[in-house]
């Protein structure tokens, strides 16, 4: 469970570029919960999710996840409940390691800081089951550099490590953005599947409003820093595509 209470995040305080990002925000997300939120540029999203994270403190306010206040907890601190893909394929992995040592050091983020993971035969063999559900042959290739891969293969393997261990959160921050149509479809599609099978709670950003509409249990719209609807499992059912588009014309 995350539960934000009373979140504000202004940028330059005080300055003539003072940006208020986040205004008296707060969101409670149920375990297991897939959320999506929409909004124009600049609405706050991914302050949001910087906020979750721990990539960015709040001004005020407070964050709990799973019951522990991680208000001022730093972003590695979290690594042990949350996993996240980013917009930029390059952004989650270590180009010159191997795809296998990528996954290495992808289990040690939810590990005690003293504990070894070493690649012995039992590891590769969980990787390359892993790896075979994306259907695109990198199960063969895990000795091969990560950094000569293309975009979309680097961003499925990146939301395969997030989930390879104890990961009960994952953020999901545009990870289409960049990519083609074909490997975008295999992206949302792998997500959905993982986060069902593992019962994750996760939180997808995107402009996509046909991936928006499409996947998630909740649906919700920023403006300005500010939550301005928020639709239940089954109101999202009931929503037209086409209304959906209407709330950016």
């Amino acid at each position: 469970m995350i539960v934000l209470n009373n979140i504000n995040k202004v940028f330059n305080s005080g300055k003539a570029n003072e940006v208020v990002a986040i205004k008296s925000l707060s969101l409670t997300i149920k375990e297991g919960e897939y959320v999506t939120i929409v909004g124009s540029n600049g609405s706050g999203k991914s302050t949001l999710l910087n906020i979750i994270s721990g990539a960015e403190m709040p001004t005020n306010g407070t964050v709990n996840i799973e019951r522990n206040d991680v208000t001022r907890l730093v972003e590695y601190k979290r690594s042990k409940w949350i996993a996240r893909v980013f917009q930029n394929p390059l952004s989650g992995t270590a180009p010159d390691l191997s795809i296998i040592d990528n996954f290495r050091l992808a289990a040690l983020r939810t590990q005690s800081r003293g504990l070894t993971i070493g690649v012995n035969a039992d590891f590769k063999k969980k990787v390359k089951e892993k790896i075979a559900i994306l259907g695109m042959g990198l199960e063969n290739k895990t000795e091969q550099p990560i950094g000569t891969l293309s975009g979309g293969q680097r961003q499925a393997l990146t939301l395969l490590m997030g989930v390879m261990d104890e990961t009960k959160i994952l953020l999901l921050d545009e990870p289409t953005a960049a990519l083609d149509p074909r490997s975008a479809d295999i992206i949302m599609k792998t997500a959905d599947s993982l986060i069902e099978e593992h019962k994750l709670t996760a939180i997808l950003i995107t402009h996509n409003l046909k991936y928006a509409h499409q996947y998630g249990s909740r649906l919700i719209q920023m403006s300005e820093g500010e939550i301005i609807k928020d639709f239940d499992n089954q109101q999202k059912k009931d929503l037209p595509l086409t209304d959906l588009f209407s709330w950016f014309i």
